[in-house]
């Protein structure tokens, strides 16, 4: 069946799928695996996840699949699931993660805890909904509704599930880089991250980077009193905060002239202009002041660079004492988006401490809790492909989506356009009031409906011929 109105049965069928609780009983079974890739005894769980929920459910929609086993111990494997329907038809490789963060079980606040999935209003609770069993659960249920309207999905799909994208997507580098061929593919898709606002589809082009790195002042063993020694020992607690007081000014704004991404071009500026950033309800405020002055907070989420620190200790905090600790340490992080030269932001933070007189602070690879980093990667906004996806999605919800160069957070992305030479596009179905790394993860169920009509008509035109080809 072709034409409109196959378009419109697809998304017809979409529909009843989300009405009917299927969406719902599907994410629910999904979020019940433990799939905690920060802990090692989790390794059981992230290939029962592939083994018995991701392999079923593709196989049934007429997909082969095939596990790579993770070159890095202790971490989980990959899943490359295929439909493969002619040589003459698009290839198309999906991506989603099975993996999450700790479920933070004590601090969860909503339903039963992160592992059942709990409804209150438009959030459907549960760790793994937003980032990113739910957004996978649409893109496969999407794919679903094509194939059962059309017969077929008309173009050759390959998905891959990953189980260590929250643990810093340890071993895909590899497992794609000694096997391209079974990757390869015309373009990217995927979904993962926030829109820009959850009543607003958006089309992201690439990621920031991300580089952690711990610094430590390390002056002597123990704590000493006080009241004896203040006065006569240096305080590992304020020579590591003025030494982060250099790397950043009292508004955020970076100080190190190496961590400067190039100017934002105009093109990204008119891409960005009526970009607003919505925290959502019960998201946090924005500081206006905060960051680099004179750009917008769009400009500064998705075309600038950010420095953070994400954990600071010194003595014990929760018992403080009357004594001067031996130690502090601080884990931090630098967001940088393309033109940024990763190569030189650990040497040009070395650098600039030894010339504030900083001689003290150590600068160390980052803990291991969070030793990830990512490499910034972007396709380019004009590329034929990026056009074609927003044309599809606009077909669909009849307005022009929001287009952002990269996403805020950090994913593999290079793995796709550097090792596999694609395109890569991004089309999120979350957004930024999630707490997808918080207690009290959730998603939106009217942005879940709405994702799984545009994901189905999206899917439903790559099929329909008129794509833009190979990359």
């Amino acid at each position: 069946m072709n034409g409109e109105s196959s378009r419109s049965g697809a998304i017809t069928r979409i529909c009843g799928y989300f009405d009917d609780g299927i969406f719902e009983k599907e994410l629910a079974r999904r979020v019940a695996f433990r799939t905690e890739s920060q802990r090692r005894e989790g390794l059981s769980e992230l290939e029962r996840y592939v083994d018995e929920e991701m392999i079923p459910a593709f196989e049934d929609m007429g997909f082969e699949t095939r596990v790579f086993e993770n070159s890095f111990e202790g971490c989980g494997p990959f899943l490359l699931a295929e439909r493969l329907e002619g040589d003459d038809l698009p290839t198309v490789l999906g991506y989603g993660h099975g993996d999450v963060i700790q479920g933070l079980d004590d601090q969860w606040t909503k339903g039963e805890g992160p592992w059942v999935t709990a409804r209150d209003g438009d959030k459907i609770y549960g760790r793994g909904t937003a980032d990113n069993k739910g957004q996978h659960t649409i893109n496969m249920a999407a794919m679903r509704a094509v194939i059962e309207e059309r017969g077929a999905l008309g173009f050759n799909s390959k998905v891959l599930i990953e189980m260590g994208e929250e643990n810093g997507s340890k071993g895909l580098r590899e497992v794609v880089g000694d096997n391209t061929q079974a990757f390869a593919a015309d373009v990217f898709i995927g979904s993962d991250g926030p829109r820009v606002s959850a009543g607003r589809p958006t089309v992201t082009l690439g990621n920031r980077g991300s580089e952690p790195f711990d610094l430590l002042v390390e002056l002597r063993e123990g704590a000493h009193h006080s009241g004896n020694w203040g006065g006569l020992l240096a305080s590992p607690g304020v020579i590591l905060a003025g030494a982060l007081a250099t790397i950043v000014d009292a508004n955020g704004a970076i100080q190190i002239a190496e961590w400067l991404p190039p100017p934002v071009s105009n093109s990204v500026r008119m891409a960005l202009k009526d970009i607003e950033i919505d925290p959502g309800l019960g998201g946090p405020e924005i500081d206006p002041g905060w960051g680099q002055p004179g750009l917008t907070p769009a400009e500064k989420v998705y075309a600038w660079n950010s420095f953070e620190v994400l954990a600071l200790k010194i003595g014990d905090p929760g018992k403080p004492v009357n004594a001067i600790p031996g130690k502090a340490w601080a884990h931090c992080q630098l967001r940088y988006v393309v033109g940024t030269d990763r190569d030189k932001i650990i040497p040009a933070l070395k650098a600039h401490l030894a010339r504030a007189g900083f001689d003290r602070v150590q600068v160390l690879p980052p803990h291991p809790a969070n030793t990830g980093g990512f490499i910034a990667s972007q396709t380019d906004m004009d590329h034929p492909w990026s056009k074609w996806v927003r044309g599809s999605i606009e077909r669909t919800s009849g307005a022009p989506p929001a287009v952002i160069p990269s996403m805020g957070g950090s994913i593999g992305n290079d793995i796709f356009t550097d090792i596999l030479g694609l395109p890569a596009i991004w089309v999120p179905h979350s957004y930024a009031a999630c707490s997808q790394h918080a207690p009290d993860e959730h998603i939106l169920a009217s942005l879940s409906r709405d994702a799984l009509e545009l994901m189905t008509g999206l899917y439903w035109d790559l099929g329909d011929g008129g794509t833009p080809g190979r990359a």
